[in-house]
């Protein structure tokens, strides 16, 4: 038997602890109710009716069936004659609502384990599509922001955060090798993207891995990237290796770099240890584009550059000294200056005289 009185009780305390409606709780149980039955006793078009009565402590079910002179889906008809001494009153065409609720009760063993489970299983999944409604709305409006939260747990493939009261995660693939977790510490995470997925529900992304995060981190730091005085031309981050950005000022005093490193690094240094060290390297703009190439591939040094604009590639002569500072390890400072400049990059050996 369905023990409507511990139904109630897990009602009551989910509706406290989640902060869901308990009506919207009790209507999510009823339906689940419903579909076991139709499961179980009928089938998927069978008109079922449920109702949880707290007071007398009654589960009410009534299946719905229209009076017709020959049965062709019992599920959905009947006759007069099957109603028998109960038929005065009724004529063809009339719905009937019949209480199965005793002959459905007494199979324990069967539907109340059903029911049960299908309840259970219904709760557990409203609740999680409700939490990540409430999550969404936490974030509407801040796409591509970045925000400050409270690490309150770090487990094996995700850490949990507060923010206003309210628990977020940052997943596995959301974050950086380098970063060190404690319980009590304040991060910076952006806000990536927010969807609302027709299948799966509403998704927030949050991440320490984009790029984004290293530009507003320095938008926090550097005020002349805030209020236009230098802007960032391009930027390619490998998180946890290094950042490598391009900076540009229409204003012939003003040195961009020097903006975002600031008064004895301590500006840069600020972004660096909020990303755990993660090395970055600033870069002026300059229209020279043979230059350009040659301080983005610091710390490698170039004999000679060719630019392919039509093709977007660049081929770079170097030394077989230089050639391992160039690539960089497994390819890294190459193939994010690739990124960086939108080219892909070529190196050709330095022929020995």
């Amino acid at each position: 038997m369905i023990d409507i009185r511990k139904i109630e009780a897990a009602i009551n305390q989910i509706a406290a602890e989640k902060k869901i409606p308990r009506e919207r709780l009790v209507e999510i149980i009823e339906s689940a109710i419903k579909t076991a039955y139709r499961k179980d006793f009928g089938n998927k078009d069978s008109e079922v009716n449920v109702h949880l009565d707290f007071e007398t402590g009654a589960i009410e079910i009534t299946v719905e069936k229209t009076i017709v002179e020959t049965v062709e889906n019992p599920d959905l008809e009947m006759t007069l004659a099957d109603l028998g001494d109960d038929a005065d009153g009724f004529s063809i065409g009339d719905t009937i609502e019949i209480d199965v609720s005793d002959e459905v009760l007494e199979d324990e063993e069967g539907f109340g384990r059903i029911a049960s489970q299908a309840a259970r299983q219904v709760i557990i999944q409203k609740i999680q599509e409700t939490e990540k409604e409430k999550i969404f709305n936490l974030f509407k409006g801040k796409e591509g922001e970045i925000i400050s939260l409270k690490v309150e747990m770090v487990e094996k493939n995700r850490v949990l955060l507060d923010y206003n009261g309210n628990q977020v995660v940052l997943p596995k693939s959301e974050q950086v090798s380098k970063d060190k977790y404690t319980p009590g510490q304040r991060i910076y995470l952006s806000v990536a993207k927010l969807e609302e997925d027709t299948l799966s529900g509403p998704r927030v992304t949050l991440t320490r891995k984009d790029t984004n995060l290293v530009v507003k981190l320095f938008e926090m730091n550097a005020p002349e990237l805030e209020d236009g005085t230098i802007e960032i031309v391009s930027i390619a981050r490998t998180p946890g290796f290094k950042t490598k950005i391009i900076v540009a000022s229409e204003y012939d005093e003003v040195d961009p770099a020097g903006c975002l490193i600031g008064p004895k690094g301590a500006r840069v240094r600020a972004v660096v240890d909020e990303i755990s060290g993660e090395k970055i390297d600033i870069i002026n703009y300059t229209e020279n584009r043979e230059e350009l190439v040659r301080k983005s591939l610091v710390p490698g040094v170039i004999e000679k550059v060719t630019i392919d604009e039509e093709n977007k590639i660049i081929r770079c002569v170097v030394t077989e000294e230089e050639k391992a500072k160039v690539l960089g390890k497994g390819g890294a400072n190459i193939n994010l200056t690739s990124e960086l400049l939108g080219y892909k990059i070529i190196l050709d050996a330095k022929e020995e005289k």
